[in-house]
């Protein structure tokens, strides 16, 4: 699933793309935004680790889940 974190004060979104299923992620996100956990933590599928404050989360976007489509029927 493909995940976008929005940072304050920085250009650039931060994406990246998690095995968990959306409701991990909303489980992790949620945590982070109430103010439980002090860092928003998450491994991405080749086992890179993005940890932001959570003091400092603008947004979170959850995408679908990606579907490779392979052949002429794609297009």
């Amino acid at each position: 699933m493909e995940v976008k974190i929005g940072v304050q004060h920085a250009p650039r979104e931060i994406v990246l793309e998690s095995d968990l299923s959306a409701e991990e992620l909303e489980r992790i996100v949620s945590a982070a935004l109430t103010g439980s956990e002090p860092l928003l933590s998450l491994t991405d599928t080749k086992g890179r680790r993005v940890m932001v404050p959570s003091d400092r989360l603008s947004y979170v976007d959850l995408g679908e889940p990606n579907v490779r489509k392979v052949g002429f029927g794609a297009l």
